[in-house]
């Protein structure tokens, strides 16, 4: 894509975080970038006994529980329960946790998150934080050596554009599971939503900048059960997945979204600095595509 190409008004229209994995997220106007993320997204997680990760596939409910960051940790609802305040541990015991293939360490909530959320899923649970993101790197056939990401799935940053959700809910108000359609964005859970371009243009995209912040566009995202679970019922649904095997199923797998990394600003000279500020309304700029 040359620069005469790109779409006249490629703009940021959405911003969000979620301060606890499989939890609801918070609507941003402003947000600044972490070299492993938007500030404060998905620094804590549900574990099991044993140390695995919980997610609302297969504890739907945890998509009815509304966490909001306070200046020293988090305030938790969730309907037909009592309000919890949990405090950051940041000298709590590490325990090893285990994400997918990967293993780390973080530090345990208070006994009284555990109880909470036990009780709200109704199953044995942990709530963890991860201090320090620069245990975990991302997965090095996509990322560079020193990429690192929180308690996301595998990356960072996750962008989705306005015109390939309204492709796809084309294609389901077409489809054998109408019914089930349309589907919000909140399905994907994106970190940013961008509008201007054309459906299912970021699968071109290499390298973009949001405002001030420079990303690298690593890695479509392949989609699973999670996004069949409506976010404000937690009921489950067959769309989007029957939608996105018809029209975007390649290698084994269903693809919406795209995975990115940000870009260290040459002026920032230490890996940790906040990488600099995004905001509803900034322009997104394509610097290569495929």
């Amino acid at each position: 894509m040359t620069v005469s190409e790109q779409p006249v008004d490629l703009r940021l229209i959405g911003l969000r975080r979620y301060p606890v994995k499989s939890c609801r997220g918070e609507d941003l106007d402003v947000a600044e970038v972490e070299p492993w993320g938007l500030i404060g997204d998905r620094r804590w997680m549900l574990v099991d006994p044993d140390g695995e990760v919980v997610t609302a596939r297969e504890a739907n409910r945890l998509v009815l529980v509304m966490p909001e960051i306070t200046d020293r940790g988090l305030h938790l609802t969730s309907p037909g329960s009592p309000d919890l305040v949990v405090d950051r541990p940041e000298t709590a015991p590490l325990v090893d946790v285990k994400i997918w293939d990967d293993r780390l360490q973080a530090r345990v909530a208070d006994e009284s998150a555990a109880d909470w959320f036990s009780q709200v899923i109704g199953r044995p649970l942990r709530l963890v934080y991860l201090d320090d993101p620069r245990r975990r790197p991302v997965n090095p056939a996509y990322g560079a050596t020193d990429d690192t990401v929180s308690l996301a799935d595998a990356y960072p940053l996750l962008l989705a554009t306005e015109e390939s959700l309204a492709q796809l809910n084309t294609w389901i108000a077409d489809g054998p599971r109408a019914d089930d359609g349309p589907v919000p964005m909140l399905r994907f859970r994106p970190n940013l939503v961008v509008r201007g371009a054309p459906a299912f243009a970021e699968d071109t995209w290499r390298r973009i900048r949001v405002g001030e912040v420079a990303f690298r566009v690593v890695k479509l995202c392949d989609r699973c059960v999670l996004t069949t679970i409506d976010p404000m019922t937690a009921l489950r649904t067959k769309e989007p997945l029957v939608s996105l095997a018809r029209h975007r199923r390649w290698d084994g797998k269903t693809w919406f979204a795209v995975n990115l990394v940000p870009e260290a600003p040459s002026r920032s000279g230490v890996p940790e600095a906040p990488y600099g500020n995004v905001r509803v309304g900034d322009p997104v700029e394509v610097l290569e595509s495929r």
